[in-house]
């Protein structure tokens, strides 16, 4: 493979490929690097299998990859990627670390090491149309059906209720989705949801993870409920969550619980037809729950086999500037220094956006373990009985349950 090239893999999606683009450009003409860049985007399962699986951030065919948290435990422990510690020492990012929450840097933390750097971040919120919640009309006719005033859902059955009433296919526009494409990440995201919000726990006393608690068969029970209901989009069993923002941006949802970005994204989108119309609020929850967010994020991290270690640490330093990280919000990522939530420029084309800074105060985050792809497919393929199934639903959660139970003795 030919070296004078700087080869980057890309989580697919048209921000983080244009902001990538114009941060290289920008970084090559203030260095003077003469590599000539070749970002590939991958959707998840190639990106994870290039870079972990077939081990190309290993074996130098990657110099550079963007890697979620769900991944970093397994490319530590693996030995993937390098440790950044001396780099940052040496010579360290703009504002390392106080220009970011505390909740986008422990992920990539392990034995006093840092071995990644933060670039796209957002918590699932509950997305909305708040011209439909602001509507006059909407509220009396809402009131003559229900008897209580229109209001943004803060539990789950009221998000289902006002979702019904929403629900309009004639006009193209459908209550809400779930994004429950089988891909590992979304249906386990949800699952994880539904337990937290309810006031459930994955692991169990003795920090065993535990997926057959009362509180899980409350979830799925909601959920397998949800997905068959009228009230969601026809096509919300092949969205991801990609899927569900751009519905949403063109119109077809009136909410939807999905990551931040996607909020954003309806702002900058050149063809979204909600651009004004959209706000946010915090995730609902069970009876017993509250609502709490799911944190996961992306992070730039260098391949241990890279041979180009020193220009890629000089690259993602450079990338993660408070200058380029504003620039990346601009492309419809999600920025994730503190500077850039706060930014008048980022605010008045999001009105919302300094809401970041709280959401995250209530955020929760999957575990850390090496092997957490595995657990993720069993918990992926519970997910998918509950809903493409009549089967009793402690008996899918107990079966699942025996799968984890073995994959945690080897």
């Amino acid at each position: 493979m030919a070296r004078n090239k700087f080869r980057i893999a890309v989580r697919k999606f048209d921000a983080f490929e244009s902001a990538i683009d114009k941060i290289w450009d920008k970084f090559c003409e203030q260095s003077g690097c003469d590599l000539e860049l070749e970002a590939i985007p991958l959707d998840l399962h190639p990106l994870y299998d290039t870079i972990l699986k077939d081990e190309g951030l290993k074996n130098g065919d990657w110099d550079v990859s963007l890697i979620n948290t769900d991944w970093i435990t397994e490319a530590y422990a693996s030995k993937s990627i390098e440790d950044l510690t001396s780099y940052i020492e040496n010579n360290s990012p703009e504002d390392f670390p106080n220009g970011w929450s505390r909740s986008l840097l422990y992920k990539q933390e392990f034995d006093g090491k840092t071995v990644a750097l933060p670039f796209h971040d957002g918590p699932e919120c509950l997305i909305y149309r708040k011209d439909l919640f602001e509507s006059i009309d909407e509220g009396v006719e809402y009131y003559a059906q229900y008897g209580k005033p229109l209001e943004i859902p803060k539990t789950w059955d009221d998000l289902m209720q006002v979702a019904e009433f929403f629900n309009r296919p004639n006009q193209n526009l459908y209550g809400t989705t779930f994004a429950a494409y089988p891909d590992g990440h979304n249906t386990v995201f949800d699952f994880c949801l539904q337990l937290w919000t309810r006031g459930g726990e994955l692991f169990d006393e003795n920090k065993k993870i535990k997926l057959n608690s009362e509180v899980s068969i409350e979830g799925m029970e909601f959920y397998r409920k949800a997905l068959k209901s009228k009230a969601i989009h026809p096509d919300s069993r092949n969205f991801d969550s990609v899927k569900s923002g751009m519905a949403f941006a063109n119109g077809n949802l009136a909410m939807m619980v999905n990551w931040f970005g996607f909020a954003s994204m309806c702002e900058f989108l050149e063809d979204s037809k909600v651009k004004g119309k959209v706000d946010i609020a915090n995730v609902p929850a069970g009876p017993n729950g509250e609502g709490s967010s799911l944190n996961a994020y992306w992070m730039y991290v260098i391949g241990s086999g890279s041979k180009h270690k020193d220009l890629a640490y000089d690259f993602i330093k450079f990338a993660v500037s408070a200058e380029n990280d504003k620039l990346l919000t601009l492309e419809g990522a999600i920025g994730c220094r503190k500077s850039t939530w706060h930014d008048t420029q980022v605010n008045d084309e999001v009105p919302y956006y300094y809401k970041l800074e709280e959401l995250h105060k209530n955020t929760r985050s999957l575990p850390r373990m090496s092997n957490w792809s595995d657990i993720a497919n069993v918990i992926d393929q519970l997910v998918l009985n509950v809903i493409n199934t009549s089967e009793d639903i402690k008996s899918i959660l107990n079966r699942a349950q025996k799968e984890i139970d073995q994959i945690e003795n080897i």
